[in-house]
C-alpha cells in the first residue's frame, strides 16, 4: 500500500506537468518560465483550490491522462498531501505515442507498466519555475531521475517540451508537457 501511494505521489507530480516555454536568464542558472501560468479560461475552479487530480479532470486537454490514473488506480494518491510536482503530457502526447502503446498500457493485466510510466511523471516536492535550474535531475516517484534543460528556447524535461507552468493545486505544481516520457525500463 505504502509503495503504491509513492507511486501515485509520482504520478500526482508526472500529471503533467502543465507547462509554459520558459527563457533561461544569462544572469542566472534558474528557468524563468515568463507568463506561464493558467488561463482563466481553461480551469473551472480557481487555480490552488484543487488537488493535483481534480485540476487534472478540469482541463479538458488532460482526459487521457486522467484516464490512466485512473487506470492505474493511482487517484487516491494523488490526492493525497504531498507536496508533488506533477509533469502531466496532453492528450496530443498520448496519441503520439506509437500506435497501439496506449490500448496496450490501459489493458488491466499491464497496470504495473502504466503505473510506472505514470510515477515517471511524478516527483516528490514542490518544484515551481522559480527553483528549475539547468542540470537538475530529480527522482520521480517510479525511482528514476529526470533530466532537465534550460536554455534559450525554454525548458526540456527529458525530450519533452514544456508547454504550460506552475499551474497550482491544493497540494502540488503541474507542469504540461509535450511527450509522454518512457522510464528507462521501457525504452
Amino acid at each position: 500500500m505504502q509503495r503504491l501511494l509513492s507511486l501515485g505521489t509520482a504520478f500526482v507530480l508526472a500529471a503533467g506537468t502543465l507547462a509554459a516555454q520558459c527563457n533561461a536568464t544569462a544572469q542566472s542558472e534558474k528557468a524563468d518560465f515568463g507568463n506561464a501560468t493558467a488561463s482563466a479560461e481553461n480551469w473551472i475552479a480557481p487555480v490552488g483550490e484543487m488537488d493535483l487530480v481534480d485540476l487534472a479532470v478540469s482541463v479538458d486537454d488532460l482526459s487521457t491522462l486522467v484516464t490512466a490514473v485512473k487506470a492505474a488506480g493511482l487517484v487516491e494518491t494523488l490526492k493525497g498531501e504531498g507536496p508533488f510536482t506533477v509533469f502531466a503530457p496532453t492528450n496530443k502526447a498520448f496519441a503520439e505515442l506509437p500506435e497501439g502503446t496506449l490500448a496496450m498500457l490501459l489493458m488491466p493485466e499491464n497496470k504495473d507498466k502504466l503505473v510506472s510510466v505514470l510515477t515517471y511523471h511524478v516527483v516528490s516536492g514542490s518544484y515551481p519555475a522559480a527553483k528549475v535550474k539547468d542540470g537538475m535531475a530529480p527522482a520521480t516517484v517510479e525511482g528514476s531521475a529526470l533530466e532537465i534543460h534550460v536554455h534559450d528556447g525554454g525548458v526540456k524535461v527529458n525530450k519533452s517540451r514544456v508547454i504550460k507552468a506552475d499551474v497550482m493545486a491544493s497540494n502540488g505544481v503541474v507542469h504540461v508537457i509535450d511527450k509522454v516520457m518512457l522510464p528507462p525500463s521501457m525504452r
